[in-house]
């Protein structure tokens, strides 16, 4: 049982899910206001293409 909580082989994979968990949530939780963002954004550049000549 020693050696197995001693193994840290996999540690990376748990790192990596959990981090993407956090992100998820993170997307969630704030998902108005990133899409508020985004929508400003996209206004910006598409206001100003037409200034590009």
């Amino acid at each position: 049982m020693k050696e197995f909580m001693k193994d840290e082989s996999g540690m990376g994979v748990v790192e990596v899910i959990l981090i993407i968990v956090v992100l998820i949530g993170l997307v969630i939780i704030f998902q108005t206001q990133i899409k508020r963002v985004v929508q400003n954004i996209f206004k910006t550049i598409t206001s100003k293409t037409g200034q590009v000549q």
